[in-house]
């Protein structure tokens, strides 16, 4: 019994030595309807899907909206930040902890349907003309690797479709899941534009820097894993985008 008693008493003493882990700097942007302000409080799909992570794990949290170029830049430099939503790549594997996928999306080109363009292939997108791209996107990292050498940098995606939207580009590329966000941005909706070409499937992840603590990481995957479980997750989807597809369970 008092073997029993002593070791109950280690256990508690850990518990109030331990160290209290800090509040959690969350960054994300402007992109419906992953992430927007709505009444001057952020909102969207994967804000819902922090939210819930946030309940599950017992953290506290605070979400912040930026634009995407400092959010990435935060991301890497400093412990207990997380950015979401973010592509996970090759190129960008080792400088985050990941926790997800919470929804994937295709990236197609897309031109202004008045133009009657005809793009079939990778070759034809390149020989376009000029192609506008966020220059933080991992898009551009990625038509860059492959030899666009059309690519257009811009600073965001509402400067992306506002060049669409004036012909000052022939093609932009886009998720699927954030097109309609970003072509009312500039008051155009998606019945005014062509899809071409299909050319990559997206993961969306949350991106823990690399100098938080990996419990928290685990903790977090973890709630995700049960959020998949419950079906807490694909009631999230389909409130934002019914006929998106389930992401996969990450081990």
């Amino acid at each position: 019994m008092a073997k029993c008693i002593d070791r109950w008493l280690c256990v508690l003493l850990l518990a109030l030595c331990a160290p209290v882990q800090a509040q959690l700097r969350l960054l994300t942007e402007d992109a419906p309807p992953m992430s927007f302000m709505r009444e001057g409080e952020p909102s969207g799909l994967a804000v819902e899907v922090v939210r819930a992570l946030l309940a599950r794990t017992g953290d506290t949290g605070q979400i912040e909206l930026m634009p995407w170029t400092r959010a990435l830049y935060l991301a890497q430099q400093q412990e207990d930040i997380a950015l979401f939503s973010t592509v996970r790549t090759a190129e960008r594997e080792d400088r985050f902890q990941w926790v997800g996928p919470i929804v994937v999306g295709t990236t197609s080109f897309y031109s202004l349907k008045s133009r009657n363009l005809v793009i079939d292939t990778l070759a034809q997108a390149a020989a376009s003309g000029p192609l506008a791209l966020p220059k933080q996107w991992y898009t551009f990292e990625t038509l860059s690797a492959k030899g666009f050498t059309n690519l257009y940098g811009v600073p965001s995606s509402k400067q992306m479709m506002t060049m669409l939207k004036h012909g000052r580009v022939n093609l932009i590329a886009t998720e699927d899941l954030t097109l309609a966000g970003e072509l009312a941005a500039v008051d155009l909706k998606p019945q005014d534009v062509t899809a071409h070409v299909p050319f990559m499937r997206s993961a969306y992840y949350i991106a823990f820097s690399p100098q938080t603590s990996v419990v928290r990481v685990v903790r977090w995957q973890r709630a995700l894993q049960q959020m998949h479980e419950d079906g807490s997750l694909a009631a999230i989807l389909k409130r934002w985008l019914p006929h998106a597809p389930m992401p996969p369970i990450a081990p």
